[in-house]
């Protein structure tokens, strides 16, 4: 049974592990009617001066719509590259399968944001990368995906 109107998240770092979880979720997961929210997590704390950006640490930013996502001027604002590849695979797919894309920023530490950013959003779902590290760089640095897939509230999605 098809749930109309699923928010789907992607977390996006624009690496090649990031761009592979984009794919695999296109391709697998998205129905006309849904909504593809990108999720990216900053790690900088730097602001120039006190205002949106220190507000906005808490909750993340709001979502942003694929027309201001897809500007790389207006990215500048909160201090996000865009990606041309990724920028190319949610424009298709927003034509194709008639989605609508959105981004949402956190700052912090990706393990907790990506676990706070199901709730807060709410996603259905979530879609991640793996960066493949090896066990010991795993026990070392730790993994993301692995914190994710145990702690968030939602089924997530490791793509390999």
């Amino acid at each position: 049974m098809a749930e109309i109107g699923k928010r789907v998240g992607v977390a996006i770092d624009n690496s090649e592990c990031s761009k592979k979880a984009l794919r695999w979720a296109i391709d697998n997961l998205l129905r006309k009617g849904d909504h593809l929210i990108l999720v990216t997590v900053r790690g900088e704390h730097n602001y120039e001066s006190a205002g949106e950006m220190q507000l906005w640490e808490t909750t993340g930013s709001p979502l942003i719509p694929y027309n201001d996502f897809s500007n790389s001027a207006t990215m500048k604002k909160y201090k996000v590259e865009t990606d041309a590849e990724t920028l190319k695979l949610v424009d298709n797919a927003a034509k194709q399968k008639e989605i609508t894309p959105l981004m949402k920023i956190f700052w912090g530490d990706p393990r907790e944001k990506l676990c706070e950013a199901v709730n807060n959003i709410p996603l259905t779902c979530l879609v991640m990368g793996n960066r493949g590290l090896g066990p010991l760089k795993r026990v070392i640095l730790g993994s993301v995906s692995n914190h994710v897939v145990n702690n968030a509230s939602c089924p997530v999605t490791v793509v390999h």
